[in-house]
């Protein structure tokens, strides 16, 4: 599901926190406040608009937050709409305060809504087990088949990405076939393609629908901020053939590297579900909740009932019947929501003052065609996505990318938010290729071949299929 920050993907990474840890983070951000305002004294020009400088200033220093983390990224989503909230609605610093209410609302949008639902979703389907249910289900129906099961496993982590959160998704299936990467080995072929196929499966199955992935989230609330919707069977008629097309191409790479042709496996898999009982009245309501709350989804433009208004079914159903309850609540990532909402905030502002169109005039002043544009921003969100959160690199792309372009306005911001899940190059990129690597199975030098060859896969399947709905008039 969502991409989480990358924050949780070095607490696996690194098991231990450096005692000097605080010399870093004060250092970092002290050295990020001073690039950030040396930075924002050669933007300056003295006919800009006072509150283009303070963006500028507050876009600096967001990235180099985000980059460094020297403060957890969901605190930088709050120092966003704090500084926005002081800065442009204040006298002391405009003559003319802008109004801010855009800004603060960005907390209760209809995409943190959306996000909220698909976390008592997913957390509803740990709680009665349906996820190893799921699990299980794919290894009875292929059997000990090598391609076979690893497609198997691979589309059921990317389906269950679309649902579930891609970091839960990815350790309830490491947690389920670690007993069989022991007794393979980790130099045993399948055992590496599984250690990179289901990861790489996670993250680029959230692409699927729009609470897969937050980057998804982020292209949704900033398109309709601008008057343009995009609902969730929309979406999944782009995302999931996106996602499935990777996948699939992932699948055959893995195959032809590994040679899992020729490998057999001679032995059943371990049961490993959990002997603990499962209520099953709950189970029961926990399905009928997740059909009733994705249909209603998917049929939006037929009722006509807004997204953020459904996702309330699964909040009241769930914890109604006493299948989540508090204690489950504290365990969210609402972390995600505050990066989500501050990441919203900070491209509402950069439309408002103006300063993205700044960034477009001088992208329109390359000598290049707009449709080589949109590979290089494909490029550009890959390549930033693997070294910072791929929910931040949405939030400082997706706003320019709506504005460079009236050709293009819908198709590249979603190729920017498709082409952020699909950063794998480094064990840290993001929380699923941590945890696989945390099992200690697999090195990092693994995930750098598979990870460009998903990028790449990625970004011609985005490209392809978002610009040809566009031309189709299906956008």
């Amino acid at each position: 599901m969502m991409a989480d920050s990358r924050r949780f993907a070095y607490s696996l990474f690194r098991k231990t926190t450096s005692p000097l840890r605080w010399i870093f983070n004060t250092s970092a951000f002290t050295g990020n406040l001073l690039l950030a305002g040396f930075l924002t004294w050669g933007f300056y020009d003295p006919g800009m608009d006072t509150s283009i400088i303070l963006v500028f200033f507050l876009l600096m220093i967001s990235v180099g937050l985000w980059i460094t983390e020297a403060v957890p990224p969901f605190a930088v989503g709050i120092f966003i709409i704090v500084f926005l909230v002081v800065s442009l609605g204040s006298e002391v610093f405009l003559s003319a305060p802008m109004e801010i209410d855009q800004y603060v609302n960005t907390w209760t949008s209809n995409v943190i809504w959306l996000l909220l639902g698909g976390f008592f979703l997913a957390k509803g389907m740990a709680q009665v087990q349906l996820d190893k249910v799921l699990f299980h289900y794919t290894v009875s129906r292929f059997g000990s088949n090598p391609t076979g099961l690893l497609l198997g496993l691979m589309l059921t982590t990317g389906l269950g990405s679309m649902l579930m959160s891609n970091t839960a998704t990815t350790a309830m299936m490491m947690t389920s076939i670690l007993p069989l990467i022991r007794k393979l080995g980790k130099k045993h072929p399948f055992a590496k393609a599984l250690l990179i196929g289901i990861p790489a499966a996670a993250s680029v199955g959230g692409v699927g629908t729009i609470i897969g992935s937050t980057p998804n989230a982020i292209a949704v609330g900033a398109l309709s901020g601008i008057g343009i919707q995009i609902n969730f069977l929309l979406w999944a008629t782009f995302g999931v053939p996106i996602a499935l097309i990777t996948l699939w191409f992932l699948w055959q790479y893995l195959i032809r590297v590994h040679s899992l042709k020729n490998v057999h496996l001679d032995f059943d898999f371990d049961d490993t579900r959990s002997e603990n009982p499962v209520n099953p009245y709950q189970r029961t309501i926990t399905i009928v909740t997740i059909v009733l709350t994705l249909g209603l989804w998917l049929s939006e433009p037929l009722h006509g009932i807004p997204v953020a208004v459904t996702a309330t079914l699964p909040i009241l159903l769930l914890t109604m019947n006493g299948i989540i309850e508090a204690e489950e609540v504290r365990q969210m990532p609402w972390d995600t929501l505050i990066l989500v909402a501050g990441g919203l905030a900070l491209g509402t502002a950069l439309v408002d003052t103006g300063l993205s169109d700044i960034f477009v005039d001088v992208l329109l002043d390359l000598p290049i065609h707009a449709y080589v544009m949109i590979p290089i921003f494909a490029v550009i969100t890959i390549l930033v996505s693997n070294i910072m959160s791929n929910t931040a690199a949405s939030a400082i792309l997706i706003p320019i990318g709506i504005v460079y372009s009236a050709t293009f306005q819908v198709s590249l911001p979603l190729i920017i938010s498709t082409c952020a899940s699909c950063a794998l190059m480094l064990p840290v990129s993001t929380p699923p290729n941590a945890i696989a690597f945390s099992t200690g199975y697999i090195e990092q030098k693994d995930f750098l071949k598979s990870g460009l060859f998903v990028g790449v896969t990625g970004l011609i399947t985005s490209i392809v299929v978002l610009i040809g709905y566009q031309l189709l008039g299906i956008l």
